[in-house]
């Protein structure tokens, strides 16, 4: 049997493909959770980097930083997406994993936002006072 550099490209090619198209669907399938993730990791990201030019000034690793971040919670969405779909008893895994992080998030993009000025330190502390009486009965 011959095998030509054709039915290798050809092979290759269908495969990924296949691979693109899992993804992609998987992305449409679950947009709002990579939305609602790739929001929250902007928002602090964009707060906190208007901070820091203010107190230290602007710091290109730092702002790279929001990338990595980004690209790693992605990847950790992605994954546990992927063992839900695979097993669907484990329906609970993402929300159980990043659930938390989400909220940790928006607590950072509100502290970044009223060290950047964007918020004032009273209002600030009464949303977190409000969180805190709420964290106690959870």
């Amino acid at each position: 049997m011959k095998i030509t550099l054709m039915s290798i490209l050809v092979s290759l090619t269908t495969a990924a493909s296949f691979v693109a198209t899992y993804f992609f669907s998987l992305t449409v399938n679950y947009g709002d959770q990579y939305l609602a993730l790739v929001s929250v990791v902007m928002l602090d990201g964009f707060f906190g980097i208007i901070a820091g030019a203010k107190r230290e000034g602007f710091q290109t690793r730092k702002a790279i930083k929001v990338l990595r971040t980004l690209i790693t919670w992605i990847i950790f969405l992605t994954t546990l997406l992927i063992i839900e779909k695979g097993f669907p008893a484990t329906a609970w895994l993402s929300e159980t994993i990043l659930l938390p992080f989400i909220i940790f998030q928006v607590m950072s993009a509100l502290k970044n936002a009223s060290n950047a000025g964007f918020i004032k330190a009273e209002i600030l502390n009464r949303i977190l006072e409000k969180f805190d009486k709420h964290k106690d009965q959870l």
